[in-house]
């Protein structure tokens, strides 16, 4: 077999280690029907997120706002793209009442991307926040926000209600930003976890990588390197997965050593804590992640 046609299998035949056993259901369930019942948004069910059965089994989710469509069209991303209405007025009370019922203490909040909005949708963030914290006071908050087309105004506004957690994902290196996510900007991205350590210091900055679209170690250390020059304290690595064949397809399947080593790479770095494994996501064990810094 050569090399080349090996280089093909793998890209279309995932590897054993990417295989997963479904938890068992009447949790799954409950939170599934309570979730669509309130007609509120998951990034766990628009993104196809691999870890969604165990993270519903465990009565977590990560809370999409804003609607299920988004303004930009990554080449990665599974969530819809198209024409977008005025956010719901009433979405965050909605999202508060499921934090609620589901008696939760860790939230993590993320929206598509709203360009079409002045703001790109911050109010709506700020607003969730209160709702969550009204009802639920003891509810950790985490964010994980669009990049707001580098409109510092807008991210004040979240700064003010003072998340527990902010993160913005770089998703890949600047080299491969054109294909991957033509609409963003690496350094715009950069500069945005930078100014929240600006605005105030004692939030929490996170950001993410997806492994498997080609990027080179080097590319992916320059990476981590400008994270941390950002003031970036946790870190989350993960294999990209091919939502559909639309999208682009996965390189390379990294080894689950392999996300190891890069783990142990980041912290000798200077990282606070990284989850690095195929299954990670940017919200996955997202409060493992906080309680490692605090």
């Amino acid at each position: 077999m050569t090399s080349n046609r090996a280089a093909e299998e793998q890209k279309v035949k995932p590897p054993s280690w990417l295989k997963q056993r479904l938890p068992a259901g009447f949790i799954c369930e409950e939170v599934s029907t309570l979730i669509n019942n309130a007609k509120v948004h998951t990034v766990c069910q628009e993104a196809q997120c691999p870890n969604i059965w165990e993270c519903f089994s465990r009565k977590t989710a990560t809370f999409m706002v804003m609607g299920d469509h988004c303004t930009r069209n990554c080449r990665f991303c599974a969530v819809a793209h198209g024409p977008n209405r005025f956010p719901d007025p009433e979405e965050p009370l909605r999202i508060a009442g499921v934090v609620e019922n589901l008696n939760l203490d860790y939230v993590v909040i993320t929206s598509v991307t709203r360009d079409d909005l002045t703001d790109g949708g911050a109010s709506f963030f700020a607003r969730t926040v209160k709702e969550i914290r009204r009802k639920v006071p003891h509810a950790l908050i985490e964010l994980l926000i669009p990049d707001f087309q580098g409109n510092y105004d807008a991210l004040r506004s979240i700064t003010e209600v003072r998340p527990d957690v902010l993160n913005h994902n770089i998703e890949t290196v600047p080299r491969l930003y054109t294909l991957v996510r033509p609409e963003a900007i690496y350094q715009r991205s950069l500069d945005l976890l930078r100014q929240v350590v600006v605005f105030d210091s004692t939030i929490i900055t996170k950001s993410g990588l997806m492994l498997g679209l080609g990027e080179q170690p080097e590319e992916i250390l320059n990476a981590l390197k400008d994270l941390l020059d950002a003031g970036c304290q946790l870190v989350t690595m993960g294999q990209y997965l091919q939502p559909t064949k639309a999208h682009l397809p996965v390189e390379r399947y990294i080894p689950p050593k392999e996300f190891d080593n890069w783990r142990n790479i980041a912290l000798e770095m200077g990282f606070v804590e990284v989850a690095s494994g195929p299954f990670v996501r940017s919200s996955y064990h997202a409060k493992n992640l906080y309680q490692a810094i605090t």
